[in-house]
């Protein structure tokens, strides 16, 4: 997409007005950015997520029978939902974009971003008063009203010090002071964004307050080293060591001088100042799936011939419901392609296709090594075989 081109949903900005005014630097509320939005999914359908296994859903209650702002975590049942009052609290679900594809295409308006940025769509249903209260979130949000209406306040960056209520599961701000103007009540199709760091506090004021909050990845510094430096420490040798030959004699054996440090110092910068192997283990921990266990491997091993007969016969392959692909130029004709965590060496146009929209067919082979990377896309549960719909 042109980043000159206005685009509705973000107020008739363009994509690069966008990007260098407002993300992640300052909320934007966005009136009508999907007109006529259509909600994909109704209350019920999202409480019926909820009791699902392996689906990942809480229900906050600000007065619940075991103290104030109770947590309980899915899957839940009818006699979950038939107990709650009328008002004041919330169900979230999170990564509902992996379930109902019509929530997934939704992703689809978001191409202006880097989509290995993109990390699910969480929904939350509440009737009148439901809230997770004042808090921050530590990574950008589009808040996408989808039915009824909700109160968004906001209460302008506070700082990682901001004191939290103790001794509850949620990290409500103990101070919430709004911002002048900064009270707004969202409509089906309006949209706030929000980048990290910023107080908010949204309050349904509806029995039909369905909200969509399309989040994004960002590592915090803690999660990034120590990944990296897993990821390094499995491809150094041993050898690989402190060394300090032609050190001068120590004025004191016990002393740890400034000289021992700066040699330390100066084997870990350079083992981690290598610009290759970041992007290679970038491009992994980018794009590791949210939720492991929902990409099933297959039992056996493909047979890179018998993908192409099926191809051929007309049948399809499909990208995972929940799969994460990126791609990384290494030259002008090959690149690396990360799929779920791990990276294959292929050329860029069969990257380029694997990652984007490209219909996954026999246009695919004629590619060098296509073949042999569908069958371990596939192995690994990346990809799956389309199935028809009376199937």
């Amino acid at each position: 997409m042109p980043s000159n081109t206005p685009l509705p949903m973000l107020g008739g900005l363009t994509a690069a007005e966008f990007l260098g005014d407002y993300w992640q630097q300052k909320p934007l509320v966005i009136r009508g950015a999907f007109p006529d939005f259509a909600c994909p999914l109704e209350p019920d359908e999202l409480a019926g997520l909820a009791c699902e296994e392996g689906i990942e859903a809480r229900l906050v209650e600000e007065h619940g029978a075991e103290g104030p702002w109770q947590v309980s975590h899915g899957p839940f049942d009818e006699r979950t939902f038939a107990r709650l009052p009328e008002r004041d609290w919330t169900l979230l679900v999170q990564a509902v974009d992996h379930y109902v594809p019509e929530v997934a295409e939704l992703l689809e308006a978001f191409d202006f971003l880097p989509r290995w940025r993109l990390d699910d769509i969480m929904i939350s249903y509440a009737p009148p008063g439901g809230s997770v209260g004042p808090h921050v979130d530590q990574y950008d949000v589009f808040l996408l009203q989808g039915s009824g209406q909700r109160r968004w306040q906001l209460g302008g960056k506070v700082g990682d010090d901001a004191p939290i209520i103790d001794g509850i599961d949620l990290r409500i701000l103990e101070r919430f002071e709004v911002e002048d103007d900064d009270d707004w009540v969202m409509e089906p199709g309006d949209m706030l964004y929000l980048p990290p760091g910023w107080a908010h506090h949204g309050v349904s004021q509806s029995d039909d307050c369905l909200t969509l909050s399309v989040g994004f990845r960002a590592p915090s510094a803690d999660e990034a080293i120590t990944s990296f430096a897993d990821y390094l420490g499995e491809q150094l040798p041993p050898s690989r060591r402190y060394a300090d030959a032609g050190m001068a004699p120590p004025a004191d054996p016990t002393e740890l001088d400034d000289d021992a440090v700066a040699r330390m110092r100066g084997l870990i910068l350079e083992t981690l100042d290598d610009p290759a192997r970041l992007a290679q283990w970038f491009g992994r921990v980018m794009t590791q799936p949210k939720y492991v266990d929902q990409l099933v491997a297959s039992e056996h091993p493909t047979d890179p011939a018998e993908l192409v007969a099926a191809l051929q016969a007309g049948e399809a392959l499909i990208r995972s419901p929940g799969s994460r692909f990126a791609w990384r130029s290494l030259n002008d004709e090959r690149t690396t392609l990360f799929a779920d965590g791990d990276g294959a060496d292929c050329p860029l146009a069969l990257a380029r296709a694997l990652a984007g929209d490209t219909p996954l067919d026999t246009e695919l082979l004629k590619h060098e090594g296509a073949a042999e990377l569908l069958a371990a896309l596939l192995d690994a549960g990346s990809l799956t075989w389309e199935v028809e719909p009376d199937e």
